[in-house]
Protein backbone atom coordinates (compact mmCIF):
# COMPACT_ATOMS: atom_id res chain seq x y z
CA UNK A 1 0.00 0.00 0.00
CA UNK A 2 2.71 1.97 0.87
CA UNK A 3 4.13 1.43 -2.96
CA UNK A 4 0.87 2.15 -4.22
CA UNK A 5 0.33 4.91 -2.79
CA UNK A 6 3.37 6.64 -4.23
CA UNK A 7 3.17 5.25 -7.51
CA UNK A 8 -0.75 7.21 -7.18
CA UNK A 9 0.28 9.87 -6.39
CA UNK A 10 2.66 10.06 -9.39
CA UNK A 11 0.30 9.14 -11.66
CA UNK A 12 -1.69 11.87 -10.14
CA UNK A 13 0.59 14.46 -10.26
CA UNK A 14 1.52 13.71 -14.06
CA UNK A 15 -2.23 13.33 -15.39
CA UNK A 16 -3.18 16.82 -13.58
CA UNK A 17 0.30 17.97 -15.39
CA UNK A 18 -1.20 16.67 -18.95
CA UNK A 19 -4.46 18.38 -18.35
CA UNK A 20 -2.77 21.83 -18.09
CA UNK A 21 -0.06 21.10 -20.68
CA UNK A 22 -3.39 20.59 -23.08
CA UNK A 23 -5.21 23.44 -21.51
CA UNK A 24 -2.65 25.69 -22.55
CA UNK A 25 -2.41 24.49 -25.79
CA UNK A 26 -6.35 24.95 -26.39
CA UNK A 27 -5.66 28.80 -25.40
CA UNK A 28 -2.58 28.85 -27.76
CA UNK A 29 -4.51 27.55 -30.51
CA UNK A 30 -7.53 29.74 -29.88
CA UNK A 31 -5.06 32.67 -29.40
CA UNK A 32 -4.20 32.10 -32.86
CA UNK A 33 -7.24 31.23 -34.30
CA UNK A 34 -8.48 34.93 -33.29
CA UNK A 35 -5.53 36.58 -34.68
CA UNK A 36 -5.52 34.28 -38.22
CA UNK A 37 -9.20 34.87 -38.37
CA UNK A 38 -8.65 38.96 -37.85
CA UNK A 39 -5.85 39.29 -40.17
CA UNK A 40 -7.74 37.29 -43.19
CA UNK A 41 -10.37 39.68 -42.76
CA UNK A 42 -8.87 42.85 -43.07
CA UNK A 43 -6.94 41.41 -46.13
CA UNK A 44 -9.78 41.24 -47.38
CA UNK A 45 -10.63 45.19 -46.85
CA UNK A 46 -11.43 46.94 -49.97
CA UNK A 47 -12.07 50.62 -47.87
CA UNK A 48 -9.29 53.19 -48.85
CA UNK A 49 -6.01 52.77 -46.68
CA UNK A 50 -5.59 54.73 -43.49
CA UNK A 51 -8.76 56.77 -44.18
CA UNK A 52 -11.12 57.47 -41.00
CA UNK A 53 -13.65 54.34 -42.44
CA UNK A 54 -9.68 52.39 -42.33
CA UNK A 55 -9.18 53.42 -39.12
CA UNK A 56 -12.39 53.02 -37.84
CA UNK A 57 -12.26 49.16 -38.86
CA UNK A 58 -9.42 48.38 -37.64
CA UNK A 59 -10.63 49.72 -33.83
CA UNK A 60 -13.85 48.15 -33.78
CA UNK A 61 -11.80 44.93 -34.79
CA UNK A 62 -9.79 45.48 -32.08
CA UNK A 63 -11.84 46.40 -29.70
CA UNK A 64 -14.63 43.36 -30.28
CA UNK A 65 -11.36 40.81 -30.24
CA UNK A 66 -9.84 39.79 -26.94
CA UNK A 67 -6.79 38.57 -28.33
CA UNK A 68 -5.67 42.01 -30.38
CA UNK A 69 -4.68 44.75 -28.44
CA UNK A 70 -3.49 46.76 -31.78
CA UNK A 71 -4.29 46.51 -35.81
CA UNK A 72 -1.02 47.97 -37.80
CA UNK A 73 -1.11 48.84 -41.29
CA UNK A 74 2.14 49.02 -43.59
CA UNK A 75 3.14 50.17 -46.82
CA UNK A 76 6.37 49.71 -48.66
CA UNK A 77 6.98 47.93 -45.52
CA UNK A 78 6.30 51.33 -43.31
CA UNK A 79 3.92 51.47 -40.64
CA UNK A 80 1.57 53.93 -41.97
CA UNK A 81 -1.20 53.79 -39.59
CA UNK A 82 -2.56 51.85 -37.07
CA UNK A 83 -5.72 51.36 -34.88
CA UNK A 84 -4.45 54.28 -32.64
CA UNK A 85 -4.62 56.48 -35.85
CA UNK A 86 -2.94 57.85 -38.46
CA UNK A 87 0.99 58.05 -38.52
CA UNK A 88 2.65 61.20 -39.42
CA UNK A 89 6.56 61.97 -39.08
CA UNK A 90 7.91 58.65 -36.94
CA UNK A 91 9.72 56.53 -39.76
CA UNK A 92 8.59 53.19 -38.47
CA UNK A 93 9.78 49.61 -40.49
CA UNK A 94 7.75 45.90 -40.70
CA UNK A 95 9.46 44.07 -37.45
CA UNK A 96 11.32 41.30 -38.81
CA UNK A 97 10.02 37.97 -38.13
CA UNK A 98 10.99 34.85 -35.55
CA UNK A 99 9.16 32.02 -37.65
CA UNK A 100 6.65 31.81 -40.07
CA UNK A 101 3.42 29.19 -39.54
CA UNK A 102 2.51 27.21 -42.21
CA UNK A 103 -0.23 29.52 -43.43
CA UNK A 104 2.07 32.32 -43.94
CA UNK A 105 1.68 34.56 -40.57
CA UNK A 106 5.09 35.91 -39.81
CA UNK A 107 5.52 35.99 -35.98
CA UNK A 108 7.72 38.41 -33.79
CA UNK A 109 7.84 37.41 -30.27
CA UNK A 110 8.84 40.21 -28.72
CA UNK A 111 8.88 43.70 -29.61
CA UNK A 112 8.32 47.16 -28.18
CA UNK A 113 5.25 49.06 -29.59
CA UNK A 114 6.54 52.25 -30.88
CA UNK A 115 3.52 53.85 -31.15
CA UNK A 116 1.76 53.14 -27.61
CA UNK A 117 5.46 52.66 -26.33
CA UNK A 118 3.80 49.83 -23.91
CA UNK A 119 5.14 46.92 -22.47
CA UNK A 120 6.69 43.92 -25.20
CA UNK A 121 4.11 41.97 -27.29
CA UNK A 122 4.03 39.68 -29.95
CA UNK A 123 3.49 40.63 -33.47
CA UNK A 124 1.79 38.14 -36.26
CA UNK A 125 1.90 39.62 -39.76
CA UNK A 126 -0.03 39.03 -42.94
CA UNK A 127 1.09 41.16 -46.14
CA UNK A 128 -0.04 44.57 -45.35
CA UNK A 129 -1.18 43.91 -42.00
CA UNK A 130 -0.16 43.43 -38.92
CA UNK A 131 -1.55 42.44 -34.73
CA UNK A 132 0.23 43.23 -31.84
CA UNK A 133 -1.10 41.04 -28.52
CA UNK A 134 0.05 40.80 -25.13
CA UNK A 135 2.11 37.32 -25.34
CA UNK A 136 0.65 36.15 -22.06
CA UNK A 137 -2.70 35.72 -23.99
CA UNK A 138 -1.29 32.02 -25.05
CA UNK A 139 -0.38 30.99 -21.33
CA UNK A 140 -3.72 32.75 -20.37
CA UNK A 141 -5.24 29.69 -18.25
CA UNK A 142 -6.16 28.51 -15.03
CA UNK A 143 -3.93 26.99 -12.75
CA UNK A 144 -3.34 24.71 -9.64
CA UNK A 145 -0.94 26.64 -7.32
CA UNK A 146 2.80 25.88 -8.01
CA UNK A 147 2.17 24.70 -11.76
CA UNK A 148 4.20 26.75 -14.15
CA UNK A 149 3.14 27.31 -17.58
CA UNK A 150 5.83 27.38 -21.10
CA UNK A 151 3.76 28.00 -24.83
CA UNK A 152 6.19 27.55 -27.57
CA UNK A 153 6.22 27.22 -31.40
CA UNK A 154 6.80 23.79 -32.93
CA UNK A 155 10.51 25.67 -33.79
CA UNK A 156 11.18 26.19 -30.28
CA UNK A 157 10.73 29.61 -29.76
CA UNK A 158 9.07 30.30 -26.63
CA UNK A 159 6.12 32.46 -27.18
CA UNK A 160 5.14 32.75 -23.58
CA UNK A 161 5.01 31.49 -20.05
CA UNK A 162 2.84 31.48 -16.54
CA UNK A 163 4.30 31.72 -12.94
CA UNK A 164 7.75 32.19 -14.07
CA UNK A 165 9.13 29.03 -15.03
CA UNK A 166 12.69 28.60 -15.65
CA UNK A 167 13.27 29.18 -19.10
CA UNK A 168 16.65 27.15 -19.47
CA UNK A 169 14.78 23.96 -18.16
CA UNK A 170 12.44 24.36 -20.62
CA UNK A 171 14.59 24.93 -23.83
CA UNK A 172 16.03 21.54 -22.48
CA UNK A 173 12.72 19.92 -22.26
CA UNK A 174 11.89 21.23 -25.78
CA UNK A 175 15.35 19.93 -27.43
CA UNK A 176 14.92 16.48 -26.22
CA UNK A 177 11.99 15.77 -23.80
CA UNK A 178 12.61 12.10 -23.49
CA UNK A 179 16.49 12.69 -22.28
CA UNK A 180 15.25 15.43 -19.37
CA UNK A 181 15.27 14.26 -15.59
CA UNK A 182 15.67 17.21 -12.89
CA UNK A 183 15.22 16.69 -9.17
CA UNK A 184 13.46 19.71 -8.37
CA UNK A 185 10.37 19.72 -11.18
CA UNK A 186 8.12 17.04 -12.56
CA UNK A 187 6.69 17.81 -16.08
CA UNK A 188 4.39 17.33 -18.84
CA UNK A 189 4.75 18.23 -22.83
CA UNK A 190 1.71 18.23 -25.01
CA UNK A 191 2.52 18.70 -28.81
CA UNK A 192 -0.32 20.09 -31.36
CA UNK A 193 -0.51 21.66 -34.53
CA UNK A 194 2.08 24.75 -34.03
CA UNK A 195 2.52 24.04 -30.65
CA UNK A 196 4.71 23.09 -27.58
CA UNK A 197 2.78 23.30 -24.08
CA UNK A 198 5.34 22.25 -21.21
CA UNK A 199 3.48 22.13 -17.70
CA UNK A 200 6.19 22.32 -14.62
CA UNK A 201 5.70 21.56 -11.25
CA UNK A 202 7.74 21.49 -8.09
CA UNK A 203 8.49 18.46 -6.58
CA UNK A 204 7.56 19.34 -2.80
CA UNK A 205 4.04 19.33 -4.33
CA UNK A 206 4.70 15.46 -5.07
CA UNK A 207 5.34 15.13 -1.64
CA UNK A 208 2.47 17.43 -0.41
CA UNK A 209 0.18 14.46 -2.56
CA UNK A 210 1.94 11.58 -1.25
CA UNK A 211 1.48 12.60 2.49
CA UNK A 212 -2.36 12.31 1.62
CA UNK A 213 -1.79 9.44 -0.02
CA UNK A 214 -0.08 7.49 2.50
CA UNK A 215 -2.47 8.66 5.08
CA UNK A 216 -5.46 7.27 3.02
CA UNK A 217 -3.64 3.59 2.22
CA UNK A 218 -1.29 2.77 4.63
CA UNK A 219 -3.68 1.95 7.12
CA UNK A 220 -6.09 0.39 4.67
CA UNK A 221 -2.51 -2.05 4.03
CA UNK A 222 -2.54 -2.75 7.89
CA UNK A 223 -6.25 -4.21 7.54
CA UNK A 224 -5.76 -5.86 4.02
CA UNK A 225 -2.53 -7.96 5.97
CA UNK A 226 -5.07 -9.36 8.34
CA UNK A 227 -7.06 -11.02 5.69
CA UNK A 228 -6.21 -14.27 4.01
CA UNK A 229 -4.29 -14.02 1.26
CA UNK A 230 -6.68 -15.97 -0.92
CA UNK A 231 -9.49 -13.16 -0.25
CA UNK A 232 -7.23 -10.46 -1.46
CA UNK A 233 -6.67 -12.11 -4.47
CA UNK A 234 -10.20 -13.04 -5.38
CA UNK A 235 -11.00 -8.94 -4.85
CA UNK A 236 -8.22 -7.83 -7.02
CA UNK A 237 -9.45 -6.78 -10.05
CA UNK A 238 -7.12 -5.87 -12.64
CA UNK A 239 -8.18 -2.84 -14.64
CA UNK A 240 -7.01 -2.25 -18.33
CA UNK A 241 -5.66 1.19 -19.50
CA UNK A 242 -7.48 2.79 -22.66
CA UNK A 243 -5.07 1.47 -24.91
CA UNK A 244 -5.66 -2.22 -23.42
CA UNK A 245 -8.87 -1.62 -24.09
CA UNK A 246 -9.27 -0.47 -27.09
CA UNK A 247 -7.23 -3.24 -28.29
CA UNK A 248 -9.71 -5.18 -27.53
CA UNK A 249 -12.38 -3.35 -28.42
CA UNK A 250 -10.27 -3.57 -32.06
CA UNK A 251 -9.87 -7.47 -32.25
CA UNK A 252 -13.53 -8.13 -30.78
CA UNK A 253 -14.98 -6.10 -32.81
CA UNK A 254 -16.82 -3.24 -30.97
CA UNK A 255 -16.07 -0.54 -33.85
CA UNK A 256 -19.27 0.13 -35.39
CA UNK A 257 -20.37 2.88 -38.31
CA UNK A 258 -22.73 5.59 -38.09
CA UNK A 259 -23.91 7.39 -41.15
CA UNK A 260 -24.66 10.65 -41.82
CA UNK A 261 -26.48 11.97 -44.76
CA UNK A 262 -24.63 14.38 -47.80
CA UNK A 263 -27.34 16.44 -49.24
CA UNK A 264 -27.28 18.35 -52.52
CA UNK A 265 -28.04 21.61 -52.05
CA UNK A 266 -29.72 22.82 -54.99
CA UNK A 267 -31.58 19.64 -55.30
CA UNK A 268 -32.34 18.78 -51.79
CA UNK A 269 -31.79 14.98 -52.73
CA UNK A 270 -29.72 12.91 -50.61
CA UNK A 271 -26.72 12.02 -52.41
CA UNK A 272 -24.87 9.94 -49.88
CA UNK A 273 -23.22 9.71 -46.68
CA UNK A 274 -20.04 10.62 -44.36
CA UNK A 275 -19.35 6.65 -42.48
CA UNK A 276 -18.27 7.85 -39.07
CA UNK A 277 -16.71 5.56 -36.69
CA UNK A 278 -18.33 4.68 -33.19
CA UNK A 279 -16.98 2.39 -30.25
CA UNK A 280 -20.00 0.73 -28.61
CA UNK A 281 -18.83 -1.12 -25.22
CA UNK A 282 -20.20 -3.90 -24.39
CA UNK A 283 -21.75 -1.97 -21.56
CA UNK A 284 -24.19 -0.29 -24.25
CA UNK A 285 -22.53 2.79 -23.79
CA UNK A 286 -21.21 4.13 -27.32
CA UNK A 287 -18.12 6.65 -27.42
CA UNK A 288 -17.08 9.10 -30.30
CA UNK A 289 -14.38 8.54 -32.63
CA UNK A 290 -12.70 11.89 -31.17
CA UNK A 291 -12.24 10.19 -27.90
CA UNK A 292 -10.07 7.34 -29.17
CA UNK A 293 -9.08 8.02 -32.43
CA UNK A 294 -6.00 10.40 -31.19
CA UNK A 295 -5.12 7.25 -29.24
CA UNK A 296 -5.35 4.83 -32.09
CA UNK A 297 -3.02 7.02 -33.91
CA UNK A 298 -0.97 7.26 -31.12
CA UNK A 299 -0.17 3.59 -30.93
CA UNK A 300 -0.64 2.39 -34.25
CA UNK A 301 -3.84 0.88 -34.01
CA UNK A 302 -5.34 3.02 -37.19
CA UNK A 303 -4.47 1.30 -39.86
CA UNK A 304 -6.28 -2.16 -38.47
CA UNK A 305 -9.57 0.75 -37.71
CA UNK A 306 -8.90 1.86 -41.30
CA UNK A 307 -9.40 -1.79 -42.29
CA UNK A 308 -12.48 -2.20 -40.23
CA UNK A 309 -14.28 0.80 -41.15
CA UNK A 310 -14.04 0.01 -45.10
CA UNK A 311 -15.39 -3.42 -44.25
CA UNK A 312 -18.18 -2.18 -42.27
CA UNK A 313 -18.88 0.18 -45.06
CA UNK A 314 -19.14 -3.21 -47.71
CA UNK A 315 -20.47 -5.27 -45.64
CA UNK A 316 -23.19 -2.38 -44.86
CA UNK A 317 -23.79 -1.02 -47.85
CA UNK A 318 -22.44 -2.96 -50.62
CA UNK A 319 -25.85 -3.83 -51.89
CA UNK A 320 -27.26 -0.47 -52.10
CA UNK A 321 -23.70 0.71 -53.73
CA UNK A 322 -24.12 -1.77 -56.10
CA UNK A 323 -28.27 -1.59 -57.28
CA UNK A 324 -27.93 2.54 -56.57
CA UNK A 325 -24.70 3.96 -58.82
CA UNK A 326 -25.40 7.41 -58.38
CA UNK A 327 -25.22 6.66 -53.90
CA UNK A 328 -21.80 7.54 -52.71
CA UNK A 329 -19.74 6.79 -49.30
CA UNK A 330 -17.27 8.95 -48.16
CA UNK A 331 -14.00 7.52 -45.22
CA UNK A 332 -11.83 9.26 -43.52
CA UNK A 333 -8.43 8.60 -44.23
CA UNK A 334 -6.15 9.43 -41.30
CA UNK A 335 -2.72 11.00 -41.24
CA UNK A 336 -0.95 7.84 -41.28
CA UNK A 337 -3.24 6.16 -44.42
CA UNK A 338 -1.80 8.94 -46.48
CA UNK A 339 1.48 9.06 -45.39
CA UNK A 340 2.23 5.32 -46.70
CA UNK A 341 -0.17 4.59 -49.19
CA UNK A 342 -1.86 1.66 -47.40
CA UNK A 343 -5.05 2.63 -46.48
CA UNK A 344 -5.95 3.26 -50.49
CA UNK A 345 -4.40 -0.63 -51.20
CA UNK A 346 -6.58 -1.96 -47.79
CA UNK A 347 -9.80 -0.14 -50.10
CA UNK A 348 -8.80 -2.07 -53.25
CA UNK A 349 -8.82 -5.24 -51.11
CA UNK A 350 -11.60 -4.52 -49.80
CA UNK A 351 -13.56 -3.74 -52.92
CA UNK A 352 -12.57 -6.62 -54.83
CA UNK A 353 -14.60 -8.66 -56.25
CA UNK A 354 -18.05 -6.62 -54.59
CA UNK A 355 -19.57 -5.07 -57.09
CA UNK A 356 -18.43 -1.29 -55.82
CA UNK A 357 -16.93 0.60 -57.83
CA UNK A 358 -13.90 2.96 -56.78
CA UNK A 359 -16.29 6.18 -58.09
CA UNK A 360 -18.73 5.69 -55.23
CA UNK A 361 -16.31 5.76 -52.43
CA UNK A 362 -15.19 9.40 -51.56
CA UNK A 363 -11.68 9.83 -49.49
CA UNK A 364 -11.77 12.85 -47.15
CA UNK A 365 -8.45 13.63 -45.52
CA UNK A 366 -7.68 15.87 -42.76
CA UNK A 367 -4.82 18.37 -42.81
CA UNK A 368 -2.93 16.56 -40.81
CA UNK A 369 -2.12 14.29 -43.13
CA UNK A 370 -0.61 16.85 -45.64
CA UNK A 371 2.40 17.96 -43.29
CA UNK A 372 4.58 15.25 -45.83
CA UNK A 373 2.78 17.13 -48.75
CA UNK A 374 4.86 15.10 -50.99
CA UNK A 375 3.39 11.56 -49.74
CA UNK A 376 0.23 12.84 -49.69
CA UNK A 377 0.47 14.15 -53.58
CA UNK A 378 1.49 10.39 -54.24
CA UNK A 379 -1.32 8.75 -52.35
CA UNK A 380 -3.79 11.43 -53.31
CA UNK A 381 -3.20 11.30 -57.10
CA UNK A 382 -3.21 7.72 -57.28
CA UNK A 383 -6.48 7.46 -55.26
CA UNK A 384 -7.98 9.86 -58.11
CA UNK A 385 -6.46 7.73 -60.57
CA UNK A 386 -8.53 4.54 -59.51
CA UNK A 387 -11.66 6.71 -59.74
CA UNK A 388 -12.30 8.16 -56.18
CA UNK A 389 -12.67 11.79 -55.15
CA UNK A 390 -10.79 12.99 -52.96
CA UNK A 391 -11.59 15.79 -50.24
CA UNK A 392 -9.83 18.14 -47.45
CA UNK A 393 -11.65 17.62 -44.62
CA UNK A 394 -12.15 20.58 -41.59
CA UNK A 395 -10.63 22.79 -44.37
CA UNK A 396 -9.28 26.06 -42.31
CA UNK A 397 -8.73 24.48 -38.76
CA UNK A 398 -5.06 23.10 -39.67
CA UNK A 399 -2.23 23.00 -41.81
CA UNK A 400 -3.39 23.93 -44.98
CA UNK A 401 -2.48 26.67 -46.85
CA UNK A 402 -3.34 28.42 -50.48
CA UNK A 403 -0.10 27.08 -51.69
CA UNK A 404 -0.63 23.88 -50.55
CA UNK A 405 -3.27 23.74 -51.62
CA UNK A 406 -2.93 24.56 -55.55
CA UNK A 407 0.06 21.10 -55.24
CA UNK A 408 -2.50 18.89 -53.98
CA UNK A 409 -4.80 16.50 -56.49
CA UNK A 410 -8.15 17.08 -54.96
CA UNK A 411 -11.62 17.47 -56.38
CA UNK A 412 -13.36 19.45 -53.32
CA UNK A 413 -12.89 21.20 -50.08
CA UNK A 414 -15.05 20.62 -46.96
CA UNK A 415 -15.79 23.89 -44.73
CA UNK A 416 -15.39 23.28 -40.78
CA UNK A 417 -18.32 23.78 -38.62
CA UNK A 418 -16.72 26.33 -37.13
CA UNK A 419 -17.30 28.65 -39.67
CA UNK A 420 -20.58 27.71 -40.77
CA UNK A 421 -21.17 28.22 -37.00
CA UNK A 422 -20.36 32.10 -37.71
CA UNK A 423 -22.81 32.34 -40.64
CA UNK A 424 -25.30 35.46 -40.24
CA UNK A 425 -23.40 36.46 -37.11
CA UNK A 426 -21.73 39.73 -36.28
CA UNK A 427 -18.27 37.89 -35.40
CA UNK A 428 -15.11 38.49 -36.69
CA UNK A 429 -14.23 35.50 -38.25
CA UNK A 430 -17.54 35.13 -40.25
CA UNK A 431 -16.19 36.45 -43.41
CA UNK A 432 -13.65 33.40 -43.65
CA UNK A 433 -16.64 31.45 -44.93
CA UNK A 434 -16.93 33.35 -48.19
CA UNK A 435 -13.39 33.72 -48.73
CA UNK A 436 -12.72 30.24 -48.43
CA UNK A 437 -16.09 29.21 -50.90
CA UNK A 438 -14.08 32.07 -53.15
CA UNK A 439 -10.79 30.17 -52.97
CA UNK A 440 -12.33 26.74 -53.68
CA UNK A 441 -13.87 27.75 -56.51
CA UNK A 442 -11.22 29.77 -57.86
CA UNK A 443 -9.11 26.30 -57.84
CA UNK A 444 -12.46 24.89 -59.54
CA UNK A 445 -12.64 22.38 -56.38
CA UNK A 446 -16.09 21.47 -55.09
CA UNK A 447 -17.54 22.89 -51.66
CA UNK A 448 -18.91 20.52 -49.00
CA UNK A 449 -20.32 22.25 -45.77
CA UNK A 450 -20.40 20.20 -42.44
CA UNK A 451 -22.35 20.90 -39.17
CA UNK A 452 -24.93 23.02 -40.98
CA UNK A 453 -27.94 23.24 -38.25
CA UNK A 454 -30.28 26.12 -39.20
CA UNK A 455 -32.04 27.18 -42.55
CA UNK A 456 -30.44 30.41 -43.09
CA UNK A 457 -26.60 28.54 -43.20
CA UNK A 458 -28.46 25.95 -45.99
CA UNK A 459 -30.03 29.05 -47.84
CA UNK A 460 -27.03 30.93 -47.65
CA UNK A 461 -24.40 28.19 -48.61
CA UNK A 462 -27.19 27.65 -51.25
CA UNK A 463 -26.83 31.18 -52.64
CA UNK A 464 -23.51 30.66 -52.51
CA UNK A 465 -23.74 28.12 -55.13
CA UNK A 466 -22.04 25.51 -52.52
CA UNK A 467 -22.79 22.27 -53.73
CA UNK A 468 -23.18 20.10 -50.65
CA UNK A 469 -24.46 19.82 -47.25
CA UNK A 470 -24.39 17.57 -44.19
CA UNK A 471 -25.44 18.51 -40.43
CA UNK A 472 -28.13 18.03 -38.12
CA UNK A 473 -30.88 20.25 -40.17
CA UNK A 474 -30.68 17.22 -42.68
CA UNK A 475 -29.93 14.27 -40.04
CA UNK A 476 -27.41 13.21 -37.49
CA UNK A 477 -25.30 10.39 -38.14
CA UNK A 478 -27.55 7.61 -37.56
CA UNK A 479 -27.59 3.62 -37.93
CA UNK A 480 -27.21 1.88 -41.41
CA UNK A 481 -31.23 0.47 -40.85
CA UNK A 482 -32.03 4.42 -40.46
CA UNK A 483 -29.37 5.59 -42.64
CA UNK A 484 -31.28 3.14 -45.75
CA UNK A 485 -34.68 4.25 -44.67
CA UNK A 486 -34.05 8.00 -45.33
CA UNK A 487 -32.00 7.40 -48.24
CA UNK A 488 -35.05 5.53 -49.64
CA UNK A 489 -37.26 8.62 -48.38
CA UNK A 490 -35.29 11.17 -49.48
CA UNK A 491 -35.62 9.66 -53.09
CA UNK A 492 -39.17 9.52 -52.94
CA UNK A 493 -39.38 12.97 -52.37
CA UNK A 494 -36.71 14.41 -54.85
CA UNK A 495 -36.81 11.87 -57.68
CA UNK A 496 -33.89 12.01 -60.30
Amino acid sequence: MSYLSRYRAGSEEQARLNVFAQRGLVRAQSTLNDIRAILFTLNALSVKPCSAEHIAILRRLTANTRSVDEIDYFENGLLKCTSWGGITDERIEQPAADFITEDGIKVTIRMVPLVSKGNPVMAAQYNAYGVLTVPERFADVIVDEGIQLVIASDTGKILSTLNSPNEQLAARIIADPQNVEDDNFLFSVERSAGFIAIALEPKRYLFIRLHKEDMLFVPIGILLAVLAIGCVFMRTRRRLSPLGELIIAVKKHELIAHYQPIVELASGRCVGAEALLRWQRPDGEVLRPDLFIPLAEESGLIGAITDQVIGLVVRDLQAMLVSDRSLHVAINLSADDIKDGRGLDAIQAALADTGIENRQIWLEATERGFIDITSACLTLGHARELGHAVSVDDFGTGYSSLSSLQKLPLDAVKIDKSFIDKIGTDSASSSVTPHIIAMAKTLHLGIFAEGVETQGQADYLRNQKVEYAQGWLFSAAMPVEEFISYYKKNREQFPD
